[in-house]
């Protein structure tokens, strides 16, 4: 069947299109009084109050809060200190280990492929990374290993239905499925040599599954994901302090992690044996991004924006409200807590009936956070992203996190 030149001529027009609005650069958020999109000045402060109070009693070193409603950045304020040891103060610019939050800009990664017909999230992993293809089920990590129910889909991983499990489980620990001394490529050999731990699409299980998503698009793109990200996401968004890692005089941003022992000390706390001011193996599109509260912010604005920031669309807006709804059948939502928080496509949290996972409250809210004490909740009934970054072990000292998306939504006044 030939295809006629007008065709052809229309879909490189599309092709030029897709690729010339990703190119362009977003214009920075506008700045807005509180007060212009219905929020309290002074009841915001209490939200600055509740961090530098928790800065006083040591349960946090510094932190940077951001709050957008209705498309406009109306708080950012950072409190407290980068560094004991260098006394550097917190600053709107400082650099943040986001860690999981990580997953969704993966999840957008994969779903602007999706979009341009590149690859279709129900086809199975195997026709990108054939190492999937001998994937084996030991039910529990235990018992003979049996050839699963199915194989595994793209859909799967973005759900973490797929049967893999967490990179600091002891199953991928004892194997050495992941160190961010490894490139993508040995990372899928790795995982495929472990067992899963039951059939694809029968159990929510929280896993390594979004670094996989990442080579699938390095395979889709032939590009290296970072590449990619940076590319088509992250410069097309402004978002210019995020990144896989910190080099030159951004170094001097980059904010200290800390642990709280039971006793009170604090000490510096040095996560990954790779640390972030050095470029890594692996791009791992689980855990790999550092970034701002502000830059974080232009992200979850593109997603409340139905995948359009200022004038840049990324996602078409169809897409992002499928990605942003509950994507898990009802028998696999009660594998995940008591049922009131699903999980979305975009790789978020989802409220889908009265309950709460914390800071997410609102039925059709969602959002996700880091394991070294980040966190952003997006709620489009109110019209309202939050973000919240610290580097703090434990990362949620005494609910910081509810007590703070609980502060800004009290400064709600129409």
């Amino acid at each position: 069947m030939r295809t006629s030149k007008t065709a052809l001529t229309l879909c490189a027009g599309i092709t030029t299109l897709a690729f010339t609005l990703t190119s362009m650069s977003a214009a920075p958020m506008v700045r807005a009084t509180p007060e212009s999109v219905g929020m309290s000045a002074d009841r915001l402060q209490q939200a600055t109050a509740l961090l530098r109070q928790y800065v006083a009693d040591r349960k946090i070193i510094g932190a940077v809060a951001a709050v957008a409603r209705r498309g406009k950045l109306v708080y950012l304020e950072p409190v407290g200190l980068q560094s004991l040891e260098t006394k550097a103060a917190m600053t709107e610019r400082s650099l943040f280990r986001i860690y999981s939050q990580t997953k969704a800009v993966t999840a957008v990664a994969v779903m602007m492929l999706s979009d341009e017909g590149r690859l279709s999230i129900d086809e199975p992993v195997s026709k990108y990374l054939p190492e999937f293809r001998s994937a084996m089920v030991r039910d529990g990590g235990t018992g003979a290993p049996r050839r699963p129910s199915r194989e595994i889909t793209i859909r799967d991983l973005l759900l973490h239905t797929s049967g893999l499990s967490h990179r600091t489980s002891d199953l991928y620990r004892r194997l050495q499925v992941r160190s961010r001394a490894i490139a993508l490529p040995q990372l899928v050999t790795n995982i495929t040599k472990a067992p899963l731990l039951e059939d694809p699409g029968t159990r929510f299980r929280y896993s390594e599954a979004t670094t996989v998503l990442g080579r699938i698009v390095e395979v889709v793109t032939t590009r290296s994901f970072d590449a990619f990200v940076t590319a088509r996401i992250l410069e097309p968004l402004g978002m210019d302090d995020t990144a896989f890692w910190v080099e030159g005089d951004a170094v001097a941003r980059l904010v200290t992690v800390y642990q709280r022992s039971q006793d009170g000390t604090v000490a510096p706390f040095e996560i990954e044996e790779v640390p972030f001011t050095q470029k890594p193996a692996l791009m791992e599109g689980a855990v790999g991004l550092v970034s701002t509260a502000e830059d974080f912010l232009k992200f979850s604005q593109m997603l409340l924006g139905q995948g359009q920031l200022n004038g840049v669309r990324l996602l078409k807006a169809d897409t992002v409200a499928a990605i942003t709804a509950n994507g898990l059948p009802d028998a696999v939502l009660l594998t995940k807590g008591n049922g009131a928080v699903g999980w979305g496509l975009a790789n978020v949290d989802v409220v889908v009936k009265p309950g709460s996972r914390g800071y997410l409250t609102n039925v059709g809210e969602y959002g996700w956070d880091g394991s070294a004490g980040t966190f952003f909740a997006v709620d489009p009934s109110r019209e309202l992203v939050v973000a919240l970054m610290t580097q703090n072990l434990p990362a949620n000292p005494d609910g910081l996190r509810q007590k703070f998306k609980a502060a800004v939504l009290q400064s709600i006044v129409e």
